[in-house]
């Protein structure tokens, strides 16, 4: 056996590159996806799948859909990213982790996929690669992709739910034929690869919509909104907009969770009024919950007539128990007390705005923020949302993986605090995990409450700081 635990398979798969660093997306291409398919006998086919894309909100959305198929004794297996402290995170059978013969031998089945299509000698050589100017090496995602796909097969998956990783069309999740496609809220991302417009976002987002396929869109600008109705119809694909099918209300976060209401406005997907909670705080996981109970709710109904890739009907009481217990790390996560210590992935405007939102009313003015992000991203926007909330702010680099400027984002941090906080004290540390240390070290020295935000790569690096091994805080005695 080339490899020995999942450990090593995954340190295998990040010897090859991200397709991000690239300014544009030459790697990308649908036939590359087409060929890995095929030369892996289509692993992607071992069970109906839910697709998920979406600029934010996703993996929540797909982690809540895995949640209640699991729950509901399906053999499902679930593929996120990224992932927070452990690379399995990534590929998981329902919400625990598979036994590690099967991430090593499937580990296996991609290392000779990869040693296959990267042999010169070998005649998918030249499809696989391109010609010799725009020549790319099969990278990270895609690898990672068809490692889940294989170990969805080797698990004998019963139903699989993938989340997109870039966009859609080109994402190499899309060689599945979904049961059900699910778009989450989008905005401006990855304009390198998406586009500098929401329609231009959108088109690439709607490109998981198969024909014939239903798809459940969650409320969108009015920007983008177009965009997929034109798809869908193009698709001949049944678009269920989740504001025409309930309205969600009384909803009510604390420290512990979010509860709120579905009611009905389409009863031919939801059939009653029902009462739902889950584990993590904020308004939008409420939105979240109901696009993900919703995409089951239209698989459920079996569109188009006729499909074999219909899933039986889950029971409400069975969602409820789900997403009742349903939580997921660095999604507004609280890692310790005395003083709060809280991450959250969000890395986009809205997302930050709407995370910065609950933080205020649930721990006040006047905290310590950590912040570092993508130097892809508004942070003009970000920043703005932010400053007024907080009297201590590091900036810092979100750890390794991705590119970032921390310099050019304290610069603008600075000016925007000028104008909207000039008491905010404002520090730039670069180094991740010094940075993280400093500003733990100033939230306990003022009993101030903690966040940290802007990636889940600095969400990450900041959780492996405060939570041991064992799982107590460090510093406990």
């Amino acid at each position: 056996m080339e490899f020995s635990s999942a450990e090593a398979v995954f340190a295998y798969l990040d010897r090859f590159i991200s397709a991000d660093v690239w300014a544009i997306p030459k790697c990308m291409r649908a036939e590359r996806l087409r060929l890995l398919a095929e030369a892996g006998g289509h692993p992607e086919r071992c069970a109906p799948a839910f697709h998920v894309a979406g600029s934010k909100g996703k993996g929540s959305v797909t982690g809540m859909i895995a949640a209640a198929l699991d729950a509901a004794g399906w053999r499902v297996m679930w593929y996120a990213s990224p992932h927070v402290a452990d690379a399995r995170e990534r590929i998981m059978r329902g919400r625990g982790f598979l036994d590690e013969a099967v991430y090593t031998a499937c580990g296996e089945e991609v290392k000779a996929l990869c040693d296959r299509l990267c042999d010169p000698a070998r005649p998918e050589y030249r499809l696989f690669h391109g010609n010799e100017k725009n020549g790319y090496p099969p990278t990270y995602f895609e690898l990672l992709t068809f490692f889940f796909f294989f170990c969805a097969r080797n698990a004998g998956a019963e139903v699989q739910v993938v989340e997109t990783g870039l966009g859609g069309r080109f994402d190499p999740t899309n060689v599945v034929d979904p049961l059900v496609s699910v778009i989450s809220v989008i905005e401006l991302e990855h304009t390198a690869f998406l586009g500098n417009t929401l329609a231009e976002i959108a088109f690439e987002k709607a490109g998981i919509i198969k024909p014939g396929k239903p798809v459940v869109l969650a409320e969108q600008q009015a920007e983008a909104l177009p965009v997929f109705q034109k798809v869908a119809k193009e698709k001949n694909a049944p678009l269920f907009y989740l504001p025409d099918l309930v309205s969600i209300e009384d909803i009510r976060v604390s420290d512990r969770g979010t509860r709120f209401t579905l009611v009905p406005k389409d009863r031919a997907v939801f059939p009653k009024t029902v009462e739902l909670s889950i584990g993590i705080p904020g308004a939008v996981q409420a939105k979240n919950a109901a696009l993900a109970v919703a995409a089951l709710k239209v698989a459920a109904l079996g569109l188009p007539s006729g499909t074999a890739y219909r899933v039986a009907e889950i029971g409400d009481d069975v969602i409820a128990a789900a997403l009742g217990s349903f939580s997921l790390p660095a999604r507004f996560e609280k890692i310790a007390d005395d003083p709060p210590v809280v991450i959250d992935g969000a890395h986009t405007a809205l997302s930050v705005e709407l995370a910065v939102r609950e933080w205020a009313a649930l721990y006040g003015e006047g905290g310590v923020l950590l912040f570092g992000c993508a130097k892809d991203k508004n942070v003009q926007a970000m920043a703005r949302a932010l400053l007024p909330h907080f009297s201590h702010i590091v900036i810092t680099a979100p750890g390794s993986y991705k590119a970032s400027r921390p310099q050019a984002v304290f610069d603008v941090f600075t000016e925007e605090a000028a104008r909207i906080n000039p008491s905010c004290t404002i520090t730039l540390i670069s180094g991740t995990q010094d940075a993280v240390d400093a500003a733990l070290a100033e939230s306990r020295a003022r009993n101030a409450p903690f966040f940290c935000t802007g990636s889940f790569y600095l969400a990450a690096e900041a959780r492996e700081r405060v939570i041991a091994p064992s799982g107590k805080e460090k510093g406990d005695r």
